[in-house]
């Protein structure tokens, strides 16, 4: 069972083929952030707040290259605030001016009110340097595992347990 430890050679493999996965993992997240021109291309709905759109544990995926296009009422985007690390979904209920400086106002689709408390403390507004990237598509679900592992952090370490194990006892 054990027998890949006994042998340097071949533990040293299966230590390289496990670099190997997380190392390809990396590259392809930041491949899609280069692609897409934002630094989280995909992302996870946290919240009800954009329900019926996006349910909770939706996959989305986003897109941050319109040069062509501005950024339009209607359109669902997610945004950081200062000072805050978790990404917000929102969609832009209005808009003042044109350009790169306009002035962006957000409201999740289940909220009663627009996103204003959720900004950094003396904004009132967002601007386009602010937004992450826009929703283009989504996977149902598919996020929970996301939220699960957030939520019960000790399954992170089970996770972690199981694919080194997987490692050692794997035979080639």
């Amino acid at each position: 069972m054990f027998s890949s430890i006994a042998n340097p050679r071949q533990a040293a493999a299966q230590l390289m083929n496990f670099g190997l996965i997380l190392s390809t993992a990396f590259m392809m997240w930041k491949g899609l952030s280069i692609i897409t021109d934002s630094p989280s291309p995909i992302v996870v709905v946290l919240s009800g707040s954009m329900e019926p759109a996006f349910q909770r544990g939706d996959l989305l995926l986003l897109w941050n290259r319109n040069i062509q296009a501005e950024t339009s009422v209607g359109e669902v985007v997610v945004y950081n605030v200062k000072d805050k690390d978790i990404p917000i979904v929102h969609r832009i209920v209005r808009k003042f001016g044109t350009g790169p400086n306009a002035k962006l106002l957000t409201k999740g689709d289940n909220n009663l009110s627009d996103d204003t408390e959720l900004y950094a403390k003396g904004q009132d507004f967002l601007v386009r340097k602010d937004i992450i990237g826009s929703v283009v598509g989504f996977i149902p679900y598919v996020g929970y595992i996301t939220i699960m592992l957030s939520e019960h952090p000790w399954l992170k370490t089970v996770m972690l347990g199981i694919m080194g194990l997987m490692v050692v006892l794997q035979r080639e």
